[in-house]
């Protein structure tokens, strides 16, 4: 070996050898949030990408509160077709699977859980207004019980489905099919360990090198086949979500989606009221288009969004009609209802906006910035002109040339051709009582004294 041969290969010992993915590695993908359309998105590229790779495996480590039931479902389909095992783990400690976390965790080849952990509560949530779901016996009213509510059935539809759906894919993973109901039917929610003892998931693991120990030579299903995991010694690939997920991943966020249209909506209000500032009118505009951007990803409620323009086309009136402040409170009122509504969903759901933790501070902010827009305006509006030809009436001006019927006069550092009733010296103090046609009409100091 030639001594440039022998630098390049010490070389290449002390360089960092890329690891290539296929079947000697796992890859890792996080999920720490809702679950919604990026999530979604990310989860099935991760899969896909996996498959084409032949990696031994794909790792989902989960928290979750839940999400929305359309991206659920489509995640869900995709683990149940994919080509390459999919192990779903619940952690780390303190982590849920709630909600749709529970269809995703039931789906999966190999479901673990850390300890501390739990699973449950996936009953759905509409977004649609109606009442809750009366009891499963409905009959005569018994005496000391109050009598059976309206029957929603809409709300009925979307549980009915709902149900059958888990139910199908713990069918599927051979799972608890009756708990996994009941997890819909009645929002149960369990521990790791009595989900291991229910037969809810498969294992459960201290972290991800003991799970990858733990799976080494178990055999899955996938597709039509079998499959043996080796998984001892692997190499761990994480797959992150892309900058463009990230982004739609917070935009899908109702209280971001909230804020963006407050923020949105108070940039045009200053615009509108101080017209030429520009950038509360170009910040309030792009606010704006994220807020449509979220509200493309995430159901709303239109009432809401209705009530938060009534809002703030109150806020506006409020400026040019004198009414002692009912217009302003009405405004405020609107805004706070709107806000609460427009994501209109029972306390339980992972996809509520807290009232008095995000509404009522992201309102108030909004109406002490109006208010004080609004004092200022109206007493701007009430004052005399101080700016233009008008505002020159009532000031003080120095004969700049000799004033016989027409003269000119020195007022704010600029000359006016004036005209007076009588002759005014140069160097005398006058007042400015009318502006026509660029003329002002001045008296001496000394007759509006007198007057």
């Amino acid at each position: 070996m030639t001594r440039p041969q022998a630098w390049v290969c010490s070389l290449a010992l002390l360089l960092p050898t890329p690891v290539a993915a296929g079947a000697g590695t796992v890859n890792v993908v996080a999920v720490s949030g809702g679950i919604n359309p990026a999530v979604a998105d990310y989860l099935m590229k991760a899969i896909d990408q996996s498959a084409s790779e032949g990696s031994q495996a794909l790792v989902i480590e989960l928290d979750t509160p839940g999400g929305l039931l359309s991206s659920t479902k489509d995640i869900v389909g995709a683990i149940l077709n994919a080509e390459v095992p999919v192990i779903v783990f619940v952690s780390p400690r303190g982590a849920w699977a709630a909600s749709a976390g529970t269809f995703i965790t039931l789906a999966a080849h190999v479901a673990v859980m850390a300890p501390g952990t739990s699973i449950g509560a996936a009953h759905p949530v509409s977004f649609l207004p109606g009442q809750p779901r009366p009891p499963e016996k409905e009959g005569a009213e018994k005496e000391g019980e109050p009598a059976p509510k309206i029957r929603d059935i809409a709300g009925e539809k979307i549980e009915e489905f709902t149900a059958a759906f888990i139910e199908s894919i713990a069918e599927a993973r051979d799972r608890n099919v009756e708990w996994a109901v009941d997890a819909v039917r009645n929002s149960v929610a369990i521990t790791q360990s009595e989900a291991l003892e229910l037969n809810v998931v498969d294992l459960v693991a201290d972290d991800l090198d003991h799970l990858l120990e733990l799976i080494d030579g178990r055999k899955v299903k996938v597709g039509r086949g079998e499959v043996t995991l080796a998984t001892k010694g692997v190499t761990i690939v994480k797959i992150p979500m892309s900058l463009v997920g990230r982004f739609f991943d917070v935009m899908a966020d109702p209280q971001i989606a909230l804020l963006l249209i407050l923020a949105g909506l108070l940039g045009l209000y200053v615009e509108f009221t101080q017209p030429g500032m520009i950038f509360p009118g170009v910040a309030g505009v792009i606010s704006l288009i994220l807020a449509g951007l979220a509200l493309q990803i995430i159901p709303f409620n239109w009432i809401g969004l209705i009530l938060i323009l009534a809002g703030l086309g109150l806020l506006v009136t409020e400026i040019f009609v004198t009414s002692f402040g009912v217009l302003f409170t009405g405004g405020i009122l609107a805004l706070a209802a709107g806000a609460y509504m427009l994501f209109d969903v029972p306390e339980q759901s992972d996809l509520i906006v807290p009232f008095w933790t995000v509404i009522f501070p992201a309102v108030m902010g909004v109406a002490a910035f109006a208010g004080i827009v609004v004092v200022g305006l109206s007493r701007s509006l009430f004052r005399p002109q101080f700016t233009g030809a008008e505002g020159l009436i009532g000031e003080t001006a120095v004969v700049d040339h000799i004033i016989r019927k027409r003269g000119r006069v020195l007022v704010h550092g600029e000359l006016w051709t004036a005209e007076a009733d009588e002759t005014i010296p140069k160097g005398e103090s006058v007042k400015i009582v009318e502006v026509r046609d660029l003329v002002v009409r001045v008296v001496r100091d000394a007759n509006v004294a007198e007057k």
